[in-house]
């Protein structure tokens, strides 16, 4: 057993290294071994020009680069001109900017996905490169949802050639494969299918493969709602795949050995699979310490919790369960609902339903005048509320915790379901005080447990428990201790790096000892 595990071991520390194929080469030859390269990258494009008895391949990903500048620029030139072409006529005469020549198919297609243009005459010993790549980085735009401190701030837009651009840019690695898809019978819309093919499960791949391929719609208008058509079930209120307008969000997530997809005419993309535990993740906890990360990762779980049962158990301990308050407090509380003519349970549905209507205001209206009705119609209301005798006090501070709780959730799709969850509760609290609580909590672990994403459990690595992969979920390790990737991903390379027996850094002064 242990000479197995050795095995290994050495099998991810020496991955294999292909064979480099060098020029000269026949076009069809240097298409063929650049398509195996890339991985059949679908946006490839190959045009071939015939001048004076000589074959010349342009080659180039069209989401990279700008048409125009091909057209004018490289490929005109190469088509007007009567005299024989060689390497270095093409490097110095052609009106787009110092070319580079490369002589192996490794070095050209490492040029490629960085936005260059190929040219390669048949048979000669090197190809020339030319940079012409889209500026599409999205910096003047941020995201709305998902906003983050530490880190990069380009969103998604609805572009897809742009999204692929933006993923290229954070991803340059010839591994990374994009399958396209094209969904809808009537209005067609294209998806691609994003992964890294040295590390991504080859079942996780198929399965989304064919989930995309089975899907027999009229149209597709959403990546959200290509979701709701792809996820094993539609019978929770829990997001079952992750949705997210962040460009690095989703590079980690492919990073990681897990699956994008990228919609045309949608600003967000979808990373699969994912567990409960990840929608509580946030690209910050790897920018941050791993001490200040742990606390706020441990913080949002506690916020999460807060969020669906701070009510429930008020209006439980307020109707059912007086002895469990404290005699100080019990009096601040007898007082507080002495003019309240509802019972608890009432009372807290009505100032619920006061909230979700504010922050539905707030959405739907213009940003300043949102933030506005926010601010001032919670102050009124709460105010006009205890004045007017409809609530208590104390219930204010209750739901004003209970609703900041429900915002700390990087996911606003969480977000969204654990304010659901919370209304259940609270009528099962009214019902059987906190046994109806217990109950409902009961029942709320046992449907977590039996849901799936992309066919892995959702409640990973909490259950079937993998206590190596709890420092990928419930908290995190330093790097020099976390060097693995999520055992249950089951990618094909588990290291994420080395770990490296050095000794202790010396000072500088140590350097001569």
């Amino acid at each position: 057993m242990i000479r197995k595990r050795k095995r290994k071991q050495l099998a991810y520390e020496q991955p294999k290294t292909k064979n480099e194929v060098h020029f000269p080469l026949e076009s069809e030859q240097t298409k063929q071994a650049i398509q195996e390269q890339l991985q059949n990258e679908s946006s490839l494009i190959f045009k071939e020009v015939n001048v004076q008895d000589q074959t010349i391949v342009v080659c180039y990903i069209s989401y990279l680069i700008e048409q125009t500048q091909v057209d004018s620029n490289l490929l005109a030139p190469l088509i007007d001109s009567k005299e024989k072409w060689t390497t270095t006529r093409l490097e110095t005469n052609l009106p787009i900017g110092n070319g580079q020549q490369y002589d192996t198919i490794e070095q050209v297609c490492s040029q490629l996905i960085k936005g260059s243009v190929v040219v390669y005459i048949e048979n000669e010993k090197s190809a020339i490169t030319y940079s012409i790549s889209k500026n599409e980085r999205r910096s003047v735009e941020k995201p709305e949802r998902e906003s983050i401190v530490v880190g990069p701030q380009s969103a998604f837009s609805e572009s897809l050639e742009t999204n692929l651009n933006v993923v290229r840019s954070r991803v340059q690695s010839n591994e990374l494969v994009t399958e396209s898809f094209n969904i809808g019978a009537r209005l067609p819309t294209e998806v691609r299918l994003v992964y890294l093919k040295s590390l991504a499960n080859d079942e996780d791949v198929q399965t989304m493969r064919q989930r995309l391929n089975n899907l027999k719609i009229d149209d597709l208008e959403d990546a959200s709602v290509l979701v709701q058509y792809i996820e094993d079930t539609n019978k929770t209120v829990f997001p079952l795949f992750y949705l997210t307008e962040l460009v690095d969000r989703f590079s980690y997530g492919v990073s990681k050995g897990k699956i994008g997809v990228l919609v045309d005419g949608s600003p967000e993309a979808i990373v699969a699979p994912t567990t409960f535990w990840g929608f509580f993740e946030s690209t910050e906890d790897v920018y941050f310490r791993w001490s200040v990360a742990t606390f706020f990762r441990m913080l949002r779980f506690a916020a999460m919790f807060i969020s669906f049962v701070l009510t429930p158990v008020y209006v439980a301990v307020v109707t059912y369960h007086y002895e469990v308050i404290p005699t100080n407090l019990l009096v601040t509380l007898g007082e507080s609902r002495s003019q309240v003519p509802f019972p608890p349970i009432l009372e807290v549905l009505f100032l619920e339903l006061i909230i979700e209507l504010l922050r539905e205001a707030g959405a739907r209206l213009p940003t300043k005048v949102g933030q506005t009705i926010g601010i001032v119609g919670g102050i009124v209301l709460g105010q006009a509320a205890v004045d007017a005798g409809l609530t208590s006090s104390v219930l204010i501070i209750v739901i004003a915790m209970s609703a900041l709780a429900s915002f700390t959730a990087p996911s606003y799709l969480m977000g969204s379901a654990v304010r659901v969850i919370r209304y259940p509760l609270i009528l099962l609290a009214g019902l059987i005080g906190l046994v109806g609580v217990t109950f409902g909590i009961c029942l709320l672990i046992i449907h977590l447990l039996k849901l799936k994403s992309l066919g892995r459990p959702y409640f990973l690595p909490v259950y079937p428990f993998i206590f190596k992969d709890l420092d990928n979920s419930l908290f995190r390790l330093p790097f020099s201790i976390s060097n693995r990737r999520s055992i249950a991903l089951n990618t094909k390379d588990p290291i994420r790096y080395q770990e490296r027996k050095s000794k202790k850094p010396k000072d500088i002064e140590d350097w001569g000892e």
